[in-house]
């Protein structure tokens, strides 16, 4: 298979799971069936991203908790309800201080038992302040009122295209058809009057609000926009498509007409005063005493809520911060929200649909192309956080991120994904790991994972450099062994060896007894493939002069290995039958790497290479050249080499340099001379010394046409 080809079908099969992934996520989505986990990931969202908006100290609550019940009835001797006037000194204590706006989200609908005064009171407290916004509450199937009371002043609240914005979203619960409204007195002496009707999501968890209401073609805020209402009366407000805009603030609003809150924190959150703290300060301010508030603009300013929070008045709620949560901070977030302008806004469907797929195209086309073991992990840690880190973002943003449906299009494209590539690529890898890893490196076998094309099946033409080992004398040296000691040795000897050659990024082809033969630059192109052989098997000689005295101890015998090396062309893949093959090479080439490793008796040698090889070497080693060859089977002679590092080559550089002058007298055919320039350094240089002993054998006989030619007779 080629590149394109590859890459092609890669495509193909990222596209086809992509678009899988991103349908069976959307249709899930669109039924409503991941709405319950969504709803807990968006609690956890606002949980942890609650914080204080610009308008959130603009805001005070006066809660009715249980302490302040006790307390009325332990001073006063107030039963429940309370009387009215009781709520005319908390009234009257807010206009004192300078409130902005008073709400109420208490229902006065019966008249006080304490009589008609009583009511009267409240009212007259409610009159004087001027800006209270008071409560009813509209419902669908509960309420007295099924027509606004004549008697009553209709909320100055006009939209204008409201009609418009009904007649076109026919908006499901915007429209009531019964209302509970206060008494006349709390009626008429309020400000505004507005709709306390909160409805939760289908779990039960209250993350919206309706702004508005409509009750017999009167529009009915909502009592958190209602206490706006109260301290900015008139204000000109209109509707159209996702948006209501009220005083020059633009709000986005769903089709229902619904806002999404963005808590601020948990129950508490607002600047929060008990109505016993602010009962007793009013009556003591009224005695000309010290009051328990000593702010005295602890309210001035502000928008001020009253509400219950005692377990016993039965409007603690359920929110995305708390279990626990009193409706009126329900109402007080509305406002803070609609004064900070920072309402949560749902992204649109098409968008959300847009991403889906973009999402599912990239995990499917990412799994596909990057499909090691390593790349498969990571990024599919990568793509099931992302849409944790960018839901994260967009609530910081104001935007509501659907994160149910992106998590469940990237896991199933994912597990599409990987199912998919261990049923393709898998079996490839499968193959190519069994094929190679008697072969090569881990590293190796990854790279060629990743790059299937560069193996071509069957045989190809490429050049290698070849390596063949074998040790000097093994066959003496096993007879002497037992067959458990010798497999031991030659166990720990291999190993080692074919670690080198591993890590120089060859391919063992196969071994022979001690014998070791290898190659480099194939299956994957290697660059510098010829200096990795040269420096594999210098390496490998250090590494058994390393262990030859541990061997000695063993095996009774110092061990020496002799290597050649050849670089050339040859052909090289999984030869044999069809039913059994091994990964191979074949060629002229390779017989004269083998052939080398044989001259290295001849001269004395350990490592010979090839002029091919030495032509191909940078300037990490160097070289002497050891003769020009003939060896068994060619008929055209080669140039051979002795490897050796730089360091040894400038430690032995006198002899070198008297073996080079040597040699040149040698090829010139001047033997006696050149015997006498090598018995100088035959002692300490085997090479020198068998060129000692074939001068001596020339002299005598001087070839016809010499050109300085060494013709090996034996292998």
């Amino acid at each position: 298979m080629t590149a394109s080809s590859s890459a092609v079908k890669k495509l193909k099969h990222g596209v086809i799971i992509g678009l899988t992934g991103s349908a069976f996520a959307l249709l899930l989505w669109m039924a409503g069936w991941l709405d319950v986990w969504e709803f807990r990931t968006w609690d956890w969202r606002a949980s942890l991203l609650a914080k204080s908006g610009s308008a959130t100290d603009s805001i005070v609550i006066i809660k009715l908790d249980q302490n302040s019940l006790d307390w009325g009835k332990k001073e006063s001797g107030w039963a429940w309800p309370w009387p009215r006037e009781v709520y005319a000194a908390i009234v009257d204590y807010c206009r004192r201080s300078g409130a902005k706006a008073v709400a109420f989200d208490v229902l006065f609908t019966e008249p006080s038992r304490e009589g008609v005064s009583d009511d009267e009171i409240l009212g007259t407290a409610m009159s004087q302040c001027g800006n209270v916004a008071a409560s009813l509450f509209l419902g669908h199937t509960t309420g007295s009122e099924i027509r606004w009371p004549p008697e009553l002043t209709p909320p100055e609240f006009p939209v204008a295209g409201l009609n418009s914005w009904l007649t076109a979203r026919n908006p499901q619960g915007v429209v009531f058809s019964r209302a509970t409204v206060p008494i006349p007195e709390v009626a008429r002496s309020s400000a505004i009057l507005c709709n306390v009707h909160l409805e939760p999501d289908r779990d039960g968890i209250y993350r919206r609000i309706r702004l508005f209401g409509i009750f017999d073609n009167k529009t009915i805020p909502s009592l958190g926009l209602g206490a706006y209402l109260a301290a900015n009366l008139p204000v000109l407000s209109e509707i159209g498509t996702g948006m209501l805009q009220v005083d020059n603030k633009s709000i986005s609003i769903d089709h229902a007409g619904s806002v999404i809150l963005r808590y601020r924190g948990p129950f508490g959150t607002y600047k929060t005063y008990s109505a016993a703290e602010v009962l007793q300060s009013e009556l003591r301010i009224r005695d000309g005493e010290r009051p328990p508030i000593q702010d005295k603009d602890a309210l001035r300013g502000k928008y001020v809520f009253f509400g219950f929070t005692a377990p016993g008045l039965l409007d603690l709620r359920s929110s995305p911060v708390g279990g626990v949560y009193p409706g009126v901070e329900i109402h007080a977030t509305a406002l803070d929200n609609f004064l900070s302008g920072d309402f949560i806004r749902v992204i649109p469907t098409w968008l959300m649909m847009i991403l889906v797929i973009a999402l599912g195209l990239v995990c499917a086309l990412s799994i596909s192309f990057f499909s090691s073991a390593t790349a498969s992990v990571l990024l599919s840690a990568f793509f099931t956080a992302t849409p944790i880190a960018v839901s994260i973002a967009s609530y910081g943003y104001g935007y509501w991120l659907p994160l149910v449906v992106l998590e469940v299009v990237a896991v199933t494209t994912i597990a599409v994904a990987l199912v998919v590539n261990y049923a393709t690529e898998g079996r490839q890898k499968r193959f190519i790991k069994s094929a190679f890893k008697q072969y090569l490196s881990h590293a190796v076998i990854e790279e060629l994972i990743q790059k299937p094309e560069s193996l071509k099946l069957g045989g190809e033409r490429k050049v290698l450099s070849i390596f063949f080992s074998d040790l000097q004398g093994f066959t003496s040296i096993s007879e002497g062994l037992t067959p458990e000691k010798l497999a031991s040795f030659l166990n720990d000897y291999l190993t080692a060896m074919t670690d080198i050659v591993q890590e120089e990024g060859g391919t063992v082809d196969k071994y022979e007894g001690d014998a070791i033969i290898a190659f480099w630059n194939a299956p994957l192109e290697i660059v510098g493939h010829a200096g990795r052989a040269v420096r594999a098997a210098l390496r490998c000689q250090a590494r058994l002069a390393e262990m030859r005295p541990t061997f000695r101890e063993r095996i009774g015998a110092d061990l020496y290995m002799r290597i050649g090396i050849n670089t050339g062309p040859a052909i090289v893949g999984n030869l044999g039958s069809h039913t059994r093959f091994d990964y191979t090479m074949i060629g002229d080439a390779v017989n004269l790497a083998a052939r080398l490793e044989g001259v290295n008796k001849q001269f004395g040698t350990y490592t010979i290479i090839s002029g091919a090889t030495v032509d191909e070497l940078g300037d990490e080693f160097r070289s002497r050249e050891l003769a020009r060859l003939v060896v068994v089977g060619r008929r055209e002679p080669v140039t051979v080499y002795e490897p050796m590092t730089c360091k040894e080559f400038d430690k032995r550089r006198d002899v070198l340099g008297t073996f080079a002058r040597g040699l040149a007298l040698f090829y010139q055919g001047e033997f006696g001379k050149a015997q006498e320039v090598f018995s100088t350094i035959q002692n300490s240089d085997p090479p020198a010394d068998a060129y000692v002993r074939k001068c001596r054998d020339l002299e005598g006989l001087p070839p016809d046409g010499w050109q300085g030619v060494w013709v090996m007779s034996s292998k």
